[in-house]
């Protein structure tokens, strides 16, 4: 992993010197000259298009984007494993030079050399969803990934009796959200949960495919596996799928997701599923763009804009509060 982060490092480094596009400028907090750029632009980068996730954040940041009078690109790779894509997405922002770049990192070192460009080109970066380890960003809006993944192990825990053998189904090992919504839940459950066993937690990359196959992988090797829990979209659809080709009786394994979306949704009506973690990726792109705008006209932001997590399960799932946040 070590080797791969600095190669796609590298490329980022590489695609500077190619490029050119250091502009010796220099840039002030919310602000900065924007060499001769379109002020009145907001370039977003997310992480992928392949999930409803981010074609709700896509949603809320046109709103917003809309509602102050201002334009809007928002670009992301195909699939979430694909960073030097990303990244390439980011220095083809750059060289338009916006008003403000919005990122959600893929990988959080791989992204620091074009944060580096950004200010030197002067243009004012926020962030969403996940961050980069660079301290060039203004802000982040972004979910408690933590605080949501113990929610998670929460629920899961009542549900099982607070014991038995459960295993995780993850997207990333990387990816800043993907780390803290695994660690969030392990955490809670060796705090408050001994008697529940974790006994592996495997990657699909958020595919439903490969997140299927290790569902049906993890099943097969423990008969006596009581939860899975899937930690976004992909994950989980991918258990949901595995549970099905293998004729298991509805509630048999106790699935737990993350995200929304009309398949999860389907699979919680239809008792598949027993409930998931909702974000308010509408609010994400609203708050992104709202500060992006801040940062243009000089304003100060908020460094960290946490924009909230729920519970949903056929329980709440059509309370009104609850649907404002789940997205087909």
């Amino acid at each position: 992993m070590k080797l791969q982060r600095t190669v796609v490092a590298g490329l980022a480094a590489f695609l500077l010197a190619l490029t050119g596009c250091t502009t010796g400028s220099t840039v002030t907090e919310g602000g900065g000259d924007q060499g001769g750029g379109d002020k009145k632009s907001i370039a977003l980068i997310s992480k992928g298009f392949q999930h409803q996730f981010w074609q709700a954040v896509k949603q809320g940041a046109q709103e917003k984007a809309d509602e102050l009078g201002y334009k809007l690109t928002f670009d992301g790779p195909a699939a979430e494993t694909e960073v030097d894509a990303q990244l390439q997405m980011f220095q083809t922002a750059i060289d338009r030079k916006p008003g403000a770049i919005g990122f959600a990192a893929l990988d959080p070192k791989a992204c620091i050399p074009l944060m580096d460009a950004a200010k030197q080109a002067g243009i004012p970066v926020v962030e969403f969803d996940a961050g980069c380890d660079s301290d060039v960003p203004l802000n982040i809006s972004k979910t408690d990934s933590m605080a949501a993944g113990a929610i998670a192990a929460d629920h899961l825990a009542e549900l099982i009796g607070g014991t038995g053998k459960i295993a995780i189904v993850a997207h990333s090992q990387v990816n800043s959200t993907a780390v803290e919504r695994r660690d969030g839940f392990i955490n809670r459950m060796k705090e408050k949960y001994p008697e529940i066993q974790i006994i592996d937690t495997q990657y699909g990359d958020g595919d439903h495919l490969k997140s299927s196959d290790i569902a049906k992988s993890l099943i097969a090797a423990n008969p006596d596996l009581k939860g899975l829990y899937g930690t976004n979209e992909g994950s989980a659809i991918g258990i949901v799928n595995a549970v099905g080709e293998l004729n298991l009786a509805p509630g048999k394994i106790t699935i737990v997701g993350f995200d929304s979306g009309k398949a999860q949704i389907d699979a919680i009506k239809t008792g598949v599923m027993a409930g998931a973690i909702t974000q308010d990726p509408i609010g994400i792109g609203r708050a992104t763009v709202e500060s992006a705008v801040k940062a243009i006209e000089g304003q100060q932001v908020e460094k960290v804009i946490d924009t909230g997590s729920y519970w949903y399960d056929k329980t709440n799932i059509d309370d009104p509060k609850i649907a404002a946040v789940l997205y087909q």
